[in-house]
């Protein structure tokens, strides 16, 4: 049973003690095709067929993981349409993975919809438990591309709703020119003085216009205060959304740290971490220097790792 069959907002009472969703992220495209593969043209069907072969080689390290799991806990995978078909699919199929899927364009600033006004056919034709969305926002922002953006947003929310699809929002708040001259360019101090009071605001201004997400994927905080901030502001009002970390390729020090700092706290519930998982190991696949084999062990050890973690942390006993 997925996590939505579970837990579904409006019927909190429901939702067992522990109800972590531990979600393997895999829905990178034009940063793949550029930084992994080193394309610097729309890839060849043959290109494309050896990421497509990639993609599906993480699912398979997350089947791997299934049996490692830790009890109360729920493994997602959030996978592309364009490289992950064939991963999505088999996801559905077993019947132990969440699946979500991704509805932005890659590589944009702004949110715009991967397949134009065919989005929702795309997206509908996927069965996934959740449909996922980046967004890049931040209060010193124009108001006009906010506004914009929120609308588009605001439509998404409409359209899960009349079918049934709960929606993950991933919320990346870069820091403005100006964010950084307050703290001597540092973004580090950005991060640990000003990130966190500028994610609420922006989340604020979100559900202002409508944008009413299942999930909120928040880059880690630095700060416990931070994370019950964001934590709260999910479920202001009579709202029940959640939160879930997100990797941002860090290193596993200061991934650790962020678990550590969102675990414990009420209305976050699990994670939803990238290439800190499976990027190395698959360069190393993809440059010839492991064997496939290998590479599916390395991934699903990472996974297994960030999980078991993440229980602990949120047992307080990382």
């Amino acid at each position: 049973m997925s996590w939505t069959a579970q837990n579904n907002p409006a019927n909190p009472e429901n939702a067992p003690s522990h109800d972590d969703l531990l979600i393997c992220a895999v829905d990178h495209r034009a940063s793949l095709e550029t930084d992994l593969y080193q394309l610097t043209a729309t890839p060849t069907p043959s290109q494309a067929a050896r990421i497509a072969d990639g993609k599906l080689l993480v699912y398979e390290a997350v089947v791997d993981a299934l049996p490692q799991f830790p009890e109360s806990t729920r493994a997602g995978l959030l996978i592309d349409e364009r490289y992950g078909a064939t991963a999505a699919e088999l996801a559905v199929q077993s019947g132990q993975i969440d699946l979500a899927m991704p509805i932005e364009e890659s590589g944009q600033d702004w949110f715009h919809f991967e397949y134009g006004d065919e989005w929702q056919q795309h997206a509908e034709y996927f069965p996934a438990a959740f449909s996922k969305v980046l967004v890049r926002d931040n209060p010193g922002y124009g108001e006009s591309d906010r506004n914009a953006q929120a609308e588009r947003l605001a439509r998404v929310v409409s359209w899960g709703n009349s079918v049934g699809r709960s929606l993950i929002l991933e919320l990346l708040v870069p820091a403005t020119e100006a964010d950084l001259a307050a703290v001597d360019g540092s973004a580090d101090r950005y991060d640990k003085e000003l990130r966190g009071a500028a994610t609420v605001r922006v989340m604020e201004y979100l559900q202002d216009r409508g944008v009413e997400p299942a999930i909120w994927k928040v880059e880690g905080l630095e700060t416990r205060e931070d994370a019950e901030s964001v934590a709260r502001t999910a479920r202001r009002g009579s709202r029940n959304a959640r939160c879930v970390v997100l990797g941002r390729h860090a290193p596993r020090e200061k991934l650790d740290h962020w678990l550590e700092i969102a675990a414990p706290v009420e209305g976050f519930m699990g994670f939803a971490i990238g290439r800190s998982i499976w990027w190395e190991a698959l360069e190393n696949y993809v440059h010839g220097q492991s064997t496939r084999d290998e590479t599916r062990a390395s991934i699903t050890e990472a996974y297994v790792g960030y999980a078991r973690y993440y229980v602990e942390a949120r047992n307080g006993k990382a």
